[in-house]
């Protein structure tokens, strides 16, 4: 079989819009900065963001209200709702969950309420749809915030600094970690963890939309999305026809999921799917003319 190897220029691969964490404590400005972002989804864990100062904000800057009578506190259905803003056509160009910790906490007080919280086994359950998440922000052609509460961060014992609440790994799942903070009448944000230039760790800048956007650039966060085209139920149910005739083991299967990020082939875009179409039937048994 001849192999060839499929990496491409590094200058051809598309700049990723910024996907980052916001913490702070509470009244720092990590919300109302947020809305300042262009055309802003906000999802309102807290269900606090529907005063009208927020939502004429929200609605003035072209956003959309995504609140707790919408399912914001449910971890399935915000996943739906990101899966949605990842596949079709909207004017939306920036993602705001306020707060991930509230999502990702009440999903661990689910699982302790059914099982416990033994050896963290509540976090562990609120683990698994944080992975799902993510995955799908990574695809989502969107700017993302996830606002999260601040907590202390302890080692030997004893408090050493402030860290985010939630998955403990998150921020090195996405480009910018943040935390904000107020002095005085000014907000600052101190860059806690980066995979961006712009923004050494360590250094503070004002927090604000204009700064943010000055210091990355507004070509890239102003960009229109483009969404995933998700492969037709004709295609997926081809495909599992032609695993079936092939005979493909579940543990290759489990492994072309994990590799393109998702749970089921339904979730699969076009053009891997047909990859994979093109793949197994290339297995199939060459039928001699007669």
């Amino acid at each position: 079989m001849s192999r060839s190897l499929k990496a491409t220029d590094p200058k051809k691969a598309k700049p990723s819009k910024p996907k980052m964490i916001i913490f702070g404590r509470p009244g720092v400005g990590k919300t109302w900065a947020s809305l300042d972002f262009p055309n802003v989804y906000y999802i309102d864990t807290e269900g606090g963001a529907n005063l009208d100062h927020y939502t004429d904000k929200l609605k003035k800057a072209g956003g959309a209200y995504f609140g707790p009578d919408q399912g914001s506190l449910d971890f399935s259905t915000v996943i739906e709702e990101v899966i949605t803003l990842a596949t079709i056509k909207h004017p939306y160009k920036t993602l705001v969950i306020d707060s991930f910790s509230k999502l990702y906490n009440n999903k661990a007080a689910e699982a302790a309420d059914k099982g416990g919280d033994d050896f963290g086994r509540d976090k562990k359950e609120a683990n698994k749809p944080t992975r799902k998440l993510i995955r799908w922000l990574d695809k989502l052609d969107m700017n993302v915030l996830l606002i999260c509460h601040e907590k202390d961060r302890w080692q030997n014992s004893q408090v050493v600094g402030q860290t985010f609440d939630g998955w403990e790994k998150l921020e090195y799942e996405l480009h910018l970690c943040l935390r904000v903070i107020k002095l005085g009448e000014s907000r600052k944000a101190k860059v806690v963890k980066t995979r961006l230039q712009e923004f050494p760790e360590d250094e503070t800048f004002p927090w604000s939309f204009a700064e943010f956007a000055k210091r990355f650039g507004t070509d890239v966060i102003e960009a229109a999305p483009v969404p995933i085209k998700l492969a037709s139920p004709e295609q997926v149910q081809h495909l599992n026809e032609l695993i079936k005739a092939v005979r493909v083991e579940k543990d290759t299967t489990d492994k072309w999921l994990e590799k393109a990020g998702i749970e089921t082939f339904d979730e699969m875009d076009v053009e891997t799917i047909q990859k994979c179409i093109a793949a197994l039937t290339n297995k199939l048994p060459k039928v001699s003319a007669a």
